[in-house]
């Protein structure tokens, strides 16, 4: 089995807080390799009016995972799926020698009662929770760690994920690179035109993203 850790976003841009905590996870949970998702478009982000295009956002992933074991890659987009839980399914489906662990920050998990099937999404993977400052009084007091708390998991055991039966949950303690997509946007708000007319290869798929 391929250990393969999946994380979720818009990379509008992606910058070392990204990285950072990727290769933190990658070492705390022994993957082989994590996968960066470049969301098409976050359901719960509609309408952002600073929404870089998706082939900008994808390259801005690659060159910051470069060098290290982690895939940008929008095969959300091939694929056809919107939500998480949909994208999971066929991922496990398509990908039957990978084992895949659902990475996410605690301010996702503070908001994770509003994903679409949620509970399907704890059941199909295990999930591993980053500790951003500032959030963790929000997840823990979240609506869906109410229903989660059962199946956490000790941090101690975290190299064990590959034998939990989700739903399983593990927190993990970070201190997290203090970038900021926001605040590098509001710095250069055209920063995605350096990636204008360049070709980017998909990270998984190897399909080109225009």
């Amino acid at each position: 089995m391929i250990l393969t850790g999946l994380l979720g976003g818009s990379f509008n841009p992606a910058h070392r807080g990204h990285r950072a905590i990727s290769l933190f996870s990658i070492e705390a949970l022994g993957l082989d390799e994590l996968w960066w998702l470049v969301s098409p478009g976050n359901p719960l982000k509609t309408g952002a009016k600073d929404m870089a295009p998706l082939p900008a956002r994808l390259a801005s992933a690659r060159v910051m995972a470069r060098r290290a074991p982690i895939r940008a890659t929008a095969i959300e987009g091939q694929l056809g799926t919107r939500y998480t839980v949909d994208t999971l399914r066929a991922l496990i489906r398509r990908y039957p020698k990978r084992r895949f662990i659902w990475l996410m920050g605690a301010d996702n998990l503070a908001q994770f009662h509003r994903w679409k099937d949620w509970r399907t999404i704890a059941a199909l993977v295990p999930i591993a929770v980053i500790a951003r400052p500032g959030y963790d009084g929000a997840a823990h007091a979240a609506p869906a760690m109410g229903w989660l708390r059962g199946f956490v998991r000790p941090a101690s055991q975290r190299n064990q994920w590959t034998h939990w039966r989700p739903p399983a949950l593990v927190l993990l303690r970070f201190r997290p690179d203090p970038s900021s997509a926001t605040l590098l946007r509001q710095a250069d708000p055209h920063w995605h035109r350096r990636f204008n007319h360049r070709v980017t290869r998909d990270g998984v798929t190897r399909q080109a993203i225009y």
